[in-house]
């Protein structure tokens, strides 16, 4: 099976970590984008070197995914470690195992601490849970490769506990615009259901509590979803399996035809496979199908369990991210939750990586009154967010002026050199998260940026390396920045470091005044702008 060039770069980097000596590391792979394939290539690969492969999941289903695709891709076959089953005696180097079972005692003992010298885990935001633990600290000397579709550093923190590294990541955004995934276009519905009083139960909105503040709210749901989806393919995530039969019916009864699956469906394949071939247009779900099911037609997804966790919700919104013929976007429907908590995942969360721009992309989806393009909305918030951010500066600057006469503010230097990497930037691993060091303060105020609002070593490490590849790409300093940039001059960071030079040596045999003819605010040093 031929790689897509990301899988390649993907399986490459892994390896990369491993060889430099980082025991475990993460990929991160969108919904759709072929992560089972990826490390199936890579487990070949540590096979080729006549290594032994565990692959780890939660779900009998990601075990048979795991299992076949494996075989499609590679043309190994894999012993299994679930049950009754066991791969002790086999000759095939590559296990699929379920956690639940690896996890025991009477199971684990069995297994020498050196018996895999690999451990996949899929589905890794699972991973920091204590039955994942106990079995990977049973074979300490393992390299471990964790995958994920965790869409943004938040929930990433939580994962740097355990992993030393990011080995690759390959966005949303990138995927779509390469043609892999669908465009995702989102749409506020004007519906405010009241969430003040639901709970939290383990870093999540309480299920139970949500069902009943769902409940009053179903047939006005179901009236909304008359306008937008009748001639969609929709998958309805609710929270609980009694809501989620009860608005299976409220459906039908508005003239959709609509299914509902849960745990205990006596026929569970025959409505999937019934859903798949056009007998219903909606399927109704408490959960069931965030993990371990495709269905690339669908074109409408409808989360109805509003939730914290930015993993879960990309992973509820990624069944219907994959391309189908005939199909040319995904319509996700939002709703205006109201409550008090600001955390709650919105479309804005598949694609944001800065919180500032997640809520103002929330709020011009929610003012929009149609679907919108979640690219072109996060263009929109981003450029609303710099507006807003260069007024908040300028009044900043005005107040601290005299202190920072001789320095330029990080968050400056950043907008003028139209960092969003840097602006957005959230520690991960543990050593980005502690304080800058002595050195690394004293090398920024030596280069001309102010280290006194910087508050960790990760940024302050990403600072400096970006000061040394602009001072290799000849572009402009700090300093250059705060002087012109002080004169009127806007986003000096761009321009290359001799431009800067002759203006401000112009400016200087001009007695330290802007020439006539040369406006502060018009001026580009590419127009070839001269003084009269």
């Amino acid at each position: 099976m031929e790689l897509r060039d990301y899988q390649t770069e993907a399986r490459n980097a892994v390896f990369g970590e491993w060889e430099k000596g980082v025991q475990k590391t993460l990929l991160v792979l969108p919904t759709g984008c072929g992560k089972t394939i990826v490390f199936a290539k890579v487990a070949e690969e540590c096979v080729r070197r006549g290594e032994r492969v565990l692959i780890l999941a939660h779900r009998g289903e990601l075990l048979e995914q795991a299992s076949d695709k494996i075989a499609k891709a590679t043309g190994l076959k894999c012993a299994v470690e679930k049950a009754e089953e066991t791969c002790m005696g086999s000759w095939y180097r590559i296990t699929v195992g379920s956690v639940q079972t690896m996890m025991r005692e009477t199971r684990l003992s069995r297994f020498a601490e050196g018996y895999f010298d690999t451990i996949i885990i899929d589905e890794a935001h699972h991973c920091l849970s204590e039955s994942y633990q106990k079995v990977l600290e049973h074979f300490p000397g393992a390299h471990v490769l964790g995958v994920t579709a965790t869409p943004d550093r938040g929930d990433m923190r939580n994962l740097g506990q355990y992993f030393e590294s990011l080995a690759y990541e390959y966005t949303l955004p990138k995927a779509i615009r390469s043609g892999y995934l669908v465009p995702i276009r989102a749409l506020t519905l004007p519906l405010k259901l009241d969430m003040t009083g639901v709970g939290v139960q383990a870093g999540d909105f309480r299920a139970a509590d949500i069902g009943t503040a769902l409940d009053p709210y179903l047939d006005r749901i179901a009236a909304e979803m008359r306008k937008y989806c009748m001639e969609r393919k929709t998958v309805v995530f609710l929270p609980l399996v009694k809501t989620s039969q009860k608005f299976c019916q409220i459906l039908n009864d508005s003239g959709f035809k609509a299914a509902e699956v849960n745990g205990g469906s006596a026929d569970r394949a025959g409505i999937l496979e019934g859903f798949e071939k056009g007998k219903y247009n909606v399927l109704c779900n408490s959960m069931l199908l965030t993990e371990g099911w495709d269905c690339p037609d669908v074109d409408c997804v409808i989360v109805l369990r509003p939730t914290k966790v930015r993993s879960l919700y990309s992973q509820m919104v990624g069944r219907g991210t994959r391309l189908a013929p005939g199909k040319d976007s995904l319509l996700v429907l939002d709703f205006l939750w109201h409550t008090e908590r600001h955390e709650l995942c919105h479309p804005a969360s598949l694609i944001c990586q800065d919180e500032e721009v997640a809520r103002k992309m929330t709020e011009n989806i929610s003012a929009a009154g149609c679907p919108v393009d979640i690219e072109e909305a996060e263009k929109t918030a981003s450029a609303d967010v710099v507006a807003q951010r260069e007024e908040a500066l300028a009044k900043q600057l005005a107040e601290m002026r005299m202190r920072r006469k001789k320095l330029v503010d990080p968050l400056q230097f950043e907008m003028s050199i139209q960092a969003e990497d840097l602006s957005g930037y959230v520690p991960v691993f543990g050593w980005e998260m502690g304080p800058p060091t002595d050195r690394q303060k004293k090398t920024l105020e030596k280069l001309g940026i102010l280290p006194d609002v910087i508050d960790n070593a990760g940024k302050a490490a990403k600072l400096l390396d970006r000061l040394d590849r602009r001072r290799a790409e000849n572009l402009t300093t700090p300093k250059q920045i705060r002087f012109l940039e002080g004169r009127g001059f806007r986003h000096v960071g761009t321009w290359d470091f001799d431009s800067a030079k002759n203006l401000i040596d112009r400016i200087a045999a001009n007695g330290w005044r802007t020439p006539a003819g040369i406006s502060p605010q018009e001026y580009r040093p590419d127009t070839g702008q001269a003084a009269v």
